[in-house]
């Protein structure tokens, strides 16, 4: 596989997961679909871009005022926790399991972002017509 392909597609993984959007919604599909990675292999190497990624964007953000510290330890905690059995299972599951349940995840997404963009103009056109 080309340098480049890979290259472009860790830089679009990295903006936006610098943008806290997760870069693996983009990256994993990205290595599975245009590169070829297995599944498993794609989320591991998702993860593992990830920890340099989410360490340099959280400094970022931190400094940038944008991260409110209460309320991380609770949300952290189990994260952590149930990110080793989520690991523990993504060893075990077949690749197509793995892709199918990513896909409705993202399919999921998709839909919940969409739904919530057609409210947000709704309410601005309601309020632009009533004022």
């Amino acid at each position: 596989m080309s340098f480049h392909l890979y290259f472009l597609c860790g830089l679009l993984g990295g903006i936006f997961g610098g943008m806290g959007m997760g870069g693996g919604t983009l990256l994993i599909p990205l290595l599975t679909v245009l590169c070829g990675v297995d599944q498993t292999a794609a989320q591991g190497v998702n993860l593992l871009a990830f920890l340099p990624m989410s360490l340099i964007a959280l400094s970022v953000h931190v400094k940038n005022g944008l991260v409110r510290r209460e309320g991380v330890l609770p949300l952290v905690l189990p994260a952590a926790c149930f990110s080793v059995l989520g690991a523990l299972a993504a060893s075990v599951l077949p690749p197509q399991l793995l892709r199918k349940g990513f896909g409705l995840f993202l399919t999921g997404l998709s839909v919940s972002q969409f739904s919530g963009a057609v409210r947000t103009l709704r309410a601005e056109h309601r309020k632009k017509a009533a004022g």
